[in-house]
């Protein structure tokens, strides 16, 4: 019997329960849960203690006083409010304490509820780990077989992406996928495999590591073929607004061969590459539309794909 009521901790588990056909269960969800949108209604347990137009180098102080030991620096919890709520199942994740609230403090208020409820944490480090995870919610939802069949389908999809650009492997552009502006830091865990699965080839990230700083020096050095700014929790139309913190931070980024012949994307990392779960595979046809052409990737998510021409114009691709 599937699970009554269900507590998401995570916007990816949020999607990935209403993949499995358990939307209805959700009785809380997190500040960042916008997918689908009928869970934008639901009760809220979490909140951001940072400004929401806060520069990215501020943000990325905040993040490392986190890092630091201050774990309720980025997110906070309404302890209260989950009690209230009583969930049979609370789905978090421990891979990242300044990605969502910490396990820790998730575990400590679910000790203090009236009612037992499992805590369910998904950590994936690659692709294949997010459809575990898929797998691991639907098992403890109680509806393995829903799982199974999402997972296996996200698998399919996965494997038709890279069939089409299969033909192009012999040609693969080096590619720096920014996971953050200011100060720069590319793209880890399943996001290196992202974009090796599009045809491409990350210069600095590594499949299933933490994404790291890099220093200027080493950009302007691998001068990529392609450069695709994903900051972690932007969309698109967000990116482009604060293109110029990348601008003003590095004096020196028109000299980038991406930058001057027009290969410099913008995407939706919000929806498609930083949320682990079923939306990880669009991003990889995103990818692939940004490094091949459209025609490769098929029809793209409204929004999620912006280029900036030699000329200097953002233009929306999808």
């Amino acid at each position: 019997m599937p699970a009554a009521r269900i507590a998401s901790l995570l916007p990816s588990a949020t999607e990935i329960v209403a993949g499995l056909g358990l939307a209805d269960r959700l009785v809380g969800v997190t500040h960042e849960c916008d997918t689908p949108p009928e869970v934008r209604a639901l009760p809220k347990l979490t909140r951001s203690l940072l400004p929401p137009s806060l520069p990215s180098r501020e943000i990325d102080r905040a993040v490392s006083a986190s890092l630091r030991g201050d774990a309720h620096t980025v997110y906070e919890l309404d302890a209260e409010l989950l009690r209230r709520l009583e969930p049979d199942v609370v789905l978090t994740q421990a891979l990242c304490d300044v990605c969502a609230v910490p396990y820790d403090a998730v575990e400590g208020a679910v000790c203090t509820m009236p009612r037992s409820a499992a805590i369910v944490s998904l950590d994936p480090e690659d692709l294949e780990g997010i459809f575990t995870c898929i797998e691991r919610a639907a098992q403890a939802l109680g509806v393995p077989e829903r799982g199974a069949a999402l997972a296996g389908g996200l698998r399919e999809e996965l494997a038709a992406v890279r069939a089409l650009v299969a033909p192009r492997a012999g040609t693969r552009p080096s590619v720096f996928l920014c996971e953050w502006l200011d100060p720069l830091f590319c793209g880890g865990h399943w996001v290196p495999e992202m974009v090796e699965a599009a045809g491409g080839r990350d210069v600095f990230g590594r499949p299933g590591e933490p994404s790291r700083r890099i220093a200027w020096e080493e950009l302007a050095t691998a001068d990529p073929d392609v450069i695709v700014l994903a900051p972690c929790g932007f969309d698109a139309e967000e990116t482009v607004r604060r293109f110029p913190e990348f601008t003003n931070a590095y004096p020196d980024w028109q000299d980038l061969r991406a930058v001057r012949e027009g290969r410099l994307f913008a995407v939706d990392a919000n929806g498609y590459f930083s949320r682990p779960g079923p939306r990880v595979v669009q991003g990889v046809r995103i990818l692939a539309a940004a490094l091949w052409g459209g025609p490769v990737a098929g029809a793209l998510p409204p929004g999620s794909l912006y280029r900036r021409t030699p000329a200097g114009e953002w233009k929306r691709l999808a």
